[in-house]
Parts: C-alpha cells; structure tokens; sequence
C-alpha cells in the first residue's frame, strides 16, 4: 500500500546511532517524534522555540534533544550555537528492523513499542488521504492492489521503490520551488487469504453459486 499525504519529506538513507532497543525506544517517544517531525519541517530550532511551538517546557525540550543526539537523529548547528544558547537540525535516517528471531527480547520489546506508536499515526494519515483527496492530480493519492511475486522480485520491487524516492525526493536543504512536505508509507507482506479467494471463485465458476 502506497499512501502519499502532505506531512514530512522523504530523506535518503542514514544510520542512527547506538543499540536497537534504545534506538526504538527513543522513536516510541511520542514528544520525540513530534520534535523531529518539526526540526524536518522548520529546519532548525533551539529548545526555547521547540517548547513554545509543542506546548511543553524549555527543560522538556532540552532533554528530550539530547536523547535524540545521543542516538544520532539530531546535532548541533555550530555557528549557531554558543554558551547556553544551542541550536539543532535533525539528521537524515533509516532504520530497518532485523530479522525478530534475531533480535533480543529487550530490542524486540521496543520495536513493538515503536510500531504501535507509528501505528496510530498512520491510520490518521490514511483518514486524511481520505478528506484532502481532490482528483488523480491533487496532492494526496492512495494505492491498494496486490499481486503474486516470487521473494526475489518482491526485494526488487522495494529496492526500486527506494531508489524512487530518492530520485524524486528532496531533503530540507535542496527544496525547488512550489515543493511541499509529504509522507509516503508502504507495506507488503504474503496475503494467503487471496489463495483461499481464488480457490472459492473457482469454485464458484465450475459448480455455480451457492445460495
């Protein structure tokens, strides 16, 4: 499923620092997230300017930023920052999970922590594509479908996909003119139950419906 929604900028492939299961835990934070989602929107910002636009406390802002550097997502902007006044920018990301027979029990604790919080998100972006949709030429555009691949072309098909968002997506340092924030989720997994659907149709077609 592809879900394309004015939010947040596509960024190219990075690393964040430090173990897994901290690395999930601070992006379960739900005030960290909002953080990053405004240092990628505004660019940057200090903890002043950061707690007045969330409603939360300088204090607040401050430690919840160096967490966030702790493990890589943000940094400091030098020729901005002096004394007590530091400024931040978040750093570009991507973090995929391993394989979760691999992963230790505290890692795979918090990377379940973490999809519920993304969870919740993306099913009010999904509602959202629903009201700002305004025609195959508008800004928010949905796609469901499905289709039989072999694993290898499945691992194709997303490394194309990737490779297309970063052919058509700009980070907040090389914006062109008339661009805007947008968030793209995809999903793909084996769906059986289309096996099981294939099976009634054919039913259906050599001994007819039944009533």
């Amino acid at each position: 499923m592809l879900v394309v929604v004015p939010v947040t900028p596509p960024e190219p492939p990075g690393s964040a620092n430090g173990d897994r299961s901290a690395i999930f835990r601070t992006l379960a934070n739900p005030l960290r997230r909002r953080i990053l989602s405004h240092l990628q929107q505004h660019r940057e910002a200090n903890s002043t300017s950061l707690a007045r636009a969330l409603g939360e406390s300088t204090g607040t802002t401050s430690y919840h930023l160096r967490k966030l550097a702790e493990q890589g997502f943000v940094e400091e902007v030098p020729e901005k920052s002096g004394g007590r006044e530091r400024w931040w920018r978040a750093l570009p990301f991507h973090i995929q999970a391993p394989d979760p027979a691999k992963m230790a029990a505290a890692e795979w604790s918090a990377a379940i922590e973490h999809a519920r919080a993304k969870a919740g998100h993306d099913i009010d972006l999904y509602f959202r594509v629903l009201t700002q949709y305004e025609g195959p030429e508008g800004w928010a555009q949905s796609s469901r479908g499905g289709f039989y691949m072999t694993r290898q072309e499945l691992l194709a098909f997303y490394k194309e996909y990737l490779a297309l968002l970063r052919k058509y997506g700009h980070t907040a340092h090389d914006i062109p003119e008339g661009a805007r924030p947008v968030a793209l989720r995809f999903f793909a997994v084996p769906d059986d139950t289309a096996l099981d659907a294939d099976s009634e149709e054919l039913r259906i077609r050599e001994h007819g419906r039944i009533s």
